[in-house]
């Protein structure tokens, strides 16, 4: 099922005990917030486009097969930075990895955000 967003959507391709996998798609020159998560650490490969992220305050690119660790408590976020007048979306896998299971929405820690959900 497609869940809706400001910044573009995201599909859950799987939901497990210890583990849940989203294909996340981003529109150009959006972005997530810059967020924390306290009961998980995700990994993400990019599969189309070009990302730029945040990572504890240190910036990077990832392009498509990149793909890059966030360490639990970690504050993070990506973006779309393919250009605006292509029009491409930026396509990544999110897999979150929970010792606790909890992968819901309260385990967000939102310190910016376009969209004004702080």
């Amino acid at each position: 099922m497609k869940e809706n967003r400001p910044w573009g959507y995201y599909e859950v391709l799987l939901d497990d005990t210890n583990v849940k996998v989203k294909r996340i798609t981003v529109k150009p020159g959006q972005q997530l917030s810059y967020q924390s998560h306290e009961h998980r650490s995700e990994t993400w490969t990019v599969i189309q486009g070009m990302a730029g992220y945040t990572l504890d305050g240190g910036d990077g690119v990832l392009t498509e097969k990149d793909t890059l660790y966030i360490p639990q408590g970690a504050k993070h976020r990506i973006r779309n930075i393919n250009q605006v007048q292509d029009n491409m979306d930026m396509v990544f896998i999110e897999v979150q990895h929970s010792n606790d299971g909890i992968f819901d929405e309260s385990d967000i820690i939102r310190y910016e955000d376009d969209y004004a959900r702080v």
